[in-house]
């Protein structure tokens, strides 16, 4: 089974922070606290894991299922098990991917900074005092 989801959303954190996620892995590893990144990262490796699950769910219940086999009341339980664990692997995958795809879709690189110095700034005019008058 493909994992579009997780691959996409690879593909947007990539382009997002312009390296590859084994970089941008060994990068949220090394750091002592959470950020975006460790986040985003995170996220998607719950997406992953729950495609995976539905990838095996989806081969245990055909090997259940299958044409050639007879379906016996103690298969009932577990064809019933499957069934539900991909619900719940669905659901997680889609939950997650909806709110990664919302946060990802607000962030945005920005341009790298100058490395040249900019000009001083002249400090500004002293504020004119009015004249006292005297009598």
């Amino acid at each position: 089974m493909t994992h579009t989801t997780s691959r996409q959303i690879t593909e947007h954190i990539e382009t997002l922070y312009g390296r590859p996620r084994a970089e941008l892995e060994a990068h949220a590893d090394s750091t002592t606290h959470p950020n975006m990144l460790s986040a985003l990262l995170a996220a998607n490796s719950a997406i992953e894991f729950a495609e995976t699950d539905i990838g095996f769910q989806l081969q245990r219940l055909r090997k259940l299922v299958d044409p050639e086999r007879e379906v016996g009341r103690h298969d009932a339980g577990h064809i019933f098990d499957c069934a539900r664990r991909i619900g719940e692997a669905v659901a997680v995958r889609d939950t997650q991917a909806r709110h990664v795809s919302a946060v990802l879709q607000s962030l945005h690189r920005t341009p790298a900074l100058e490395t040249t110095p900019a000009a001083p700034v002249p400090p500004p005019a002293p504020a004119a005092v009015p004249a006292s008058r005297t009598r």
